[in-house]
């Protein structure tokens, strides 16, 4: 159930960090023909979405994320999934668990995508569970 209607900059953050979990499990392991498969692989998960969460992640513009460094991603993107799990309890606490499954399935989705999870993706893939996690 709906509360509470998301603003752009609300979709957009819960975009950001759903895109950008899928970036960073894709980094963690680079490659191009990876990359397409983790692509198609992400697309997946996502499709899987309902309500506020899907209306999130397929309308409005794409997240821009940095490129430069792997830290400067996380920087973006882990506060970003904190952020979403926050807006998400606020507005729409019945969407919390769908956006958090869709997230994780998406990264899990990508990380098995190229031969299997790898100790560097297992590591980013950590970082997005903690970050999706309730707080304390």
């Amino acid at each position: 159930m709906i509360m509470e209607r998301l603003t752009a900059e609300e979709r957009l953050t819960l975009k950001t960090g759903a895109f950008g979990a899928v970036f960073l499990v894709s980094n963690a392991e680079p490659g191009m023909l990876a990359m397409v498969r983790e692509s198609i692989a992400a697309s997946g998960a996502f499709g899987a979405a309902s309500g506020v969460v899907k209306e999130a992640l397929t309308t409005g513009p794409l997240p821009e994320l940095p490129r430069d460094s792997e830290l400067e991603i996380e920087a973006t993107v882990l506060p970003a999934l904190s952020r979403s799990m926050a807006i998400l309890r606020a507005k729409s606490p019945g969407d919390v668990e769908m956006y958090r499954s869709v997230v994780l399935a998406a990264a899990d989705q990508v990380a098995q995508a190229h031969r299997g999870v790898s100790s560097g993706e297992a590591t980013v893939l950590d970082r997005i569970r903690a970050a999706l996690a309730e707080p304390a």
